[in-house]
């Protein structure tokens, strides 16, 4: 049997779909939290082939990760409401944590098993990630990952001792031996010039970049603030939490005022649900509700809800375009709705104010004074552009759970890569 068939009959054992008489193993043990696996062997040759392990979600789905003696990576994705031909190619996008995304090509080894080759920067994502979300032709799952840094890490010590000794070797591979110089970076990734030395002195680095939009139209335009997106180099990408990110154009920008417009294409049947605008202006005191994804990766991959009032109706030096805020917003919000307590959008959140700034000025150090671009200003940008978008009085209250459950429809984390030295300039 070839490497890729032993895995496959693994994959089966791992998680108890099919218990086939010719699999060899697990020998030894992989649990790490709920990840459970062990050694296998060539079910011919007796040889050692790979490590795997899997943990189960219920509901028939399961996620199995492995590694071959030849140091390939493999995942295994198993759904038992499938009904697949085996032998049958079957090409999907895995998006971790709403940004990185790969494009894999996988093959169905049962009904109800699709087995794929995982590149190494694939590999460092689900290790670093915490949700992975599966696109396919006609199937979609998002899949939590826990404990995964520890899981790759139990796997590669199951291929080192095992690929040494044998079996005589097998044993609980979650206790991962002591890192050798080599073992520091086990995925064998190549250097770039830059990180070789050999990029001429000077040379920008690219940086990952965050933010936040919304959906104005169904149309597919989004909202956003221009600082977000103004030293994006090359796609723009926004995507709701748990969904591949799809492609944006960027459509216009007004840098004066902070606002950015930018489209999906082909978004009109997947973009349903845009936000809708308070028709009447808003007023200091009133309670706001702000989304977005602030410190996106290291806090969580959901959007964030902050809740506040309007504290002024003009900004810093009684700028009338901005209102200022009580809601607590950070990096990462930028761009996001804010909305009233019927969940219609009343600003754009832009900015908080630069506390260090402020507290060499004044000697004090303010807290909650954040600042939100205003509906009226959005209002002229949109105009400007001909792009269409619906108003509505505010007359029922909502609770903040029931806002944040209706945002999820048409808020948007924004990313791209920009030049290091450009980025987060405003």
């Amino acid at each position: 049997m070839t490497r890729f068939g032993s895995f496959f009959a693994s994959v089966f054992l791992i998680l108890s779909t099919v218990v086939p008489a010719c699999a060899g193993g697990p020998l030894g043990t992989i649990r790490v939290g709920t990840w459970s696996g062990g050694a296998f062997t060539d079910d011919k040759t007796g040889a050692f082939s790979h490590c795997a392990a899997a943990e189960s979600y219920g509901s028939g789905l399961a996620f199995s990760v492995g590694e071959s003696l030849s140091r390939v990576w493999l995942a295994g994705f198993t759904d038992r409401a499938l009904d697949m031909p085996k032998g049958t190619i079957m090409p999907f996008d895995v998006t971790f944590d709403g940004q990185a995304q790969f494009h894999l090509t996988g093959t169905v080894a049962s009904p109800t098993v699709i087995v794929a080759i995982l590149s190494d920067p694939a590999v460092s994502e689900i290790r670093k990630s915490h949700l992975m979300f599966v696109q396919g032709r006609k199937h979609s799952y998002e899949i939590p990952l826990n404990s995964t840094d520890k899981l790759v890490a139990a796997i590669e010590n199951c291929v080192t001792r095992m690929s040494d000794g044998g079996a005589g070797h097998a044993g609980d591979f979650s206790v991962t031996a002591k890192k050798s110089d080599t073992a520091a970076a086990p995925f064998r990734r190549t250097k770039t010039a830059a990180e070789s030395g050999n990029a001429p002195a000077g040379s920008p680095k690219l940086v990952g970049v965050s933010g936040t939009g919304f959906l104005i139209s169904t149309e597919g335009y989004v909202v956003t603030n221009n600082h977000v997106i103004k030293d994006c180099i090359g796609d723009v990408q926004g995507n709701f939490v748990g969904q591949a990110p799809t492609k944006l154009r960027i459509v216009a920008a007004d840098e004066i005022n902070d606002l950015a417009l930018l489209q999906a294409k082909g978004a009109k049947k997947t973009f349903s649900q845009p936000a809708m605008m308070r028709e009447m202006p808003v007023r200091s005191g009133d309670t706001v509700v702000a989304i977005g994804f602030p410190y996106h990766g290291l806090l969580t991959s959901d959007f964030t809800v902050t809740t506040g009032i309007v504290s002024s109706l003009s900004g810093i030096l009684n700028d009338t375009r901005y209102l200022q805020i009580s809601a607590p917003v950070q990096p990462g919000n930028s761009g996001g709705p804010l909305l009233d307590t019927s969940g219609h959008v009343v600003g754009v959140v832009a900015a908080k104010l630069n506390a260090l700034r402020f507290a060499k000025a004044t000697g004090d150090i303010p807290e909650d004074v954040n600042f939100a671009i205003k509906t009226g200003t959005l209002r002229d940008f949109l105009d400007n552009s001909a792009v269409p978008y619906d108003t509505e009085l505010t007359e029922t209250e909502l609770k903040t759970a029931d806002i944040a459950s209706a945002a999820r429809a048409y808020t948007l984390l924004i990313t791209c890569t920009a030049n290091s030295k450009e980025a987060g300039k405003e």
